[in-house]
């Protein structure tokens, strides 16, 4: 059983998204890549442990965008709660103080990050009984930390946001000819100031949007038509590179079912605090009051 909680206003800062979770038994969870990094701040009783091919990190930690890619990121615990935050990365460098480029595929334990203030944010956060006065705590040490940091290039940032706004379809050399740069340059600044390289943002944004609206149950010829890719085959081979499993199966995938109430980005109104039964066969949902 999964309770998602959201928060009932925006953040004070762009780029930043937040959701809630409590789940009694996270039972070999997939982590699908997304487009963003993902900071996981836990403070409940049981701590989240995370496998990925460089061992295993346990607790609040950083990943990177398009982290878990071939599948190599399962999550596992009990009784978990954690606050989770997706950052956009044009502002996840600022608001970490560390180098995006250094996550690039990397889970990362935030006390490396952030020493005791990691420690600290924990402690504060067990000590509030409800999500919503989480997520203000939450807010203003993201608003403080951002502001405190230094930003991307103009010309990075607005090259990220038009891979966004164009779901991935679009080209490297023409977004570098709009700048009035060269190829060259916006790869090379793009990559150290956002944590990769744009043609794998590129293909990590359409990803994104053809997985979503494959949980959403629509056809996959149908996404890979609408999508940008040359065919239904092209479709099944970046899905499999990016999860490691076929899209019959990422259609299903729990870590991606709960988007439509995590994050109303995706498209669906969520709502502020839904339990929802995500084992096999069981998709029975119950409201609950905002904590």
């Amino acid at each position: 059983m999964w309770e998602v909680a959201c928060p009932r206003r925006p953040s004070r800062v762009a780029g930043v998204t937040m959701a809630g979770f409590r789940v009694r038994d996270l039972d070999a969870l997939r982590m699908v890549p997304h487009p963003a990094v993902t900071l996981l701040l836990d403070f409940g009783a049981g701590s989240p442990v995370l496998h990925h091919a460089a061992g295993r990190q346990q607790g609040s930690v950083v990943a990177g965008p398009g982290v878990g890619s071939g599948g190599a990121l399962w999550a596992r615990g009990e009784n978990v709660e954690c606050v989770q935050v997706r950052l956009s990365p044009v502002i996840a460098g600022a608001v970490l103080d560390a180098s995006p480029a250094d996550l690039d595929g990397a889970v990362v334990a935030l006390d490396d990050l952030w020493g005791r203030e990691a420690s600290r944010i924990r402690e504060r956060l067990s000590e509030l009984s409800s999500w919503q006065d989480r997520f203000a705590l939450t807010d203003a040490l993201l608003a403080r930390r951002y502001a405190a940091g230094s930003p991307v290039d103009p010309e990075v940032a607005w090259a990220w946001d038009r891979i966004v706004s164009g779901r991935g379809l679009v080209r490297v050399d023409e977004m570098a000819a709009e700048v009035g740069w060269s190829r060259k340059r916006l790869w090379s600044r793009f990559r150290s100031q956002l944590g990769l390289p744009p043609k794998r943002a590129v293909k990590l944004v359409r990803f994104d949007h053809a997985a979503h609206r494959l949980v959403a149950g629509e056809a996959a010829a149908r996404v890979a038509a609408d999508g940008g890719y040359a065919d239904q085959s092209h479709l099944h081979r970046d899905v499999v590179a990016f999860t490691g499993a076929t899209p019959a199966t990422v259609a299903g995938e729990p870590f991606l079912a709960v988007d439509p109430l995590a994050w109303p980005g995706h498209g669906t109104r969520a709502r502020p605090h839904v339990s929802r039964d995500l084992r096999p066969g069981r998709r029975t949902e119950v409201r609950r009051p905002p904590l």
